[in-house]
């Protein structure tokens, strides 16, 4: 297996970082972790995740592979064979292969699909009464996109890097989520998911249904403050608690 020398590769991060005219907090911020996590990596402490190899690579603009081989593939090609041994290099700076939510088989496999029944019953309710408010259509939508990564699609554990460094970002494929004064780590990750699908979970079952009561009963109250309710309950019914469990368990 091709073997990384800790102290050349630390250097060669350096001198990319040094080229764009970033400092190690510019690079960090870059990658939602600490600058001490860019600096172990400078120094030859530590090599970066393989989560974060892609997203390094993208920001220096070079291959992956040639920011393994410290610049060596850009300089002289390298056959199948090398690329193979690149490749299990790659896989043993990572754990093992993140394993996503609806493999842990919680209850909110069945609450999910259940929330997006209930809500789908309530709209059906609220077209036949001519009476669809665009809110609704919105929570809806919110608790299928949300619903599906907090229930589905999560990672149920984050890289190691994440304890071993304060993150105060979270990047899985195209979510991002930065909470100011929040570090991520495996100690609240699972106490966040729930959160997010608790909500998304209300947004799409329970939100609907609000919205069919108040039509039913005339409350006049909650359609002249609507768009404030609803995004109250959006907003801050996601990221007060998010925070709350986030910063319990941090």
């Amino acid at each position: 297996m091709y073997e990384i020398d800790r102290k050349e590769f630390g250097a060669y991060i350096s001198k990319l970082r040094k080229s764009r005219g970033w400092t190690q907090k510019d690079l960090a911020q870059k990658l939602y972790i600490s600058d001490k996590a860019v600096s172990k990596w400078e120094t030859g402490v530590s090599i970066p995740d393989t989560a974060l190899l892609i997203p390094l690579s993208e920001l220096f603009e070079i291959s992956a592979t040639e920011l393994l081989t410290c610049g060596k593939a850009a300089e002289n090609p390298i056959d199948a064979q090398q690329v193979d041994d690149l490749v299990k290099t790659a896989i043993s700076l990572s754990d093992k292969k993140p394993q996503r939510v609806y493999k842990d088989k919680g209850p909110f496999i069945i609450i999910y699909p259940l929330s997006l029944i209930i809500g789908g019953i309530f709209f059906t309710l609220d077209y036949y009464y001519g009476s669809i408010s665009s809110t609704v259509l919105l929570a809806l939508m919110f608790g299928v996109i949300f619903g599906s990564y907090f229930c589905l699609f999560a990672v149920s554990r984050l890289p190691k890097f994440y304890d071993e460094n304060k993150v105060q970002g979270m990047a899985d494929g195209i979510l991002r989520m930065n909470v100011p004064g929040l570090y991520f780590n495996n100690s609240n990750w699972p106490h966040i998911l729930n959160a997010g699908k608790i909500w998304a979970c209300l947004m799409a079952g329970i939100y609907p249904g609000l919205c069919f009561l108040a039509n039913v009963f005339d409350f006049e109250f909650f359609f002249s403050y609507e768009l404030y309710i609803f995004l109250i309950l959006c907003l801050g019914g996601l990221f007060i608690p998010l925070y709350i469990v986030g910063k319990k368990y941090q």
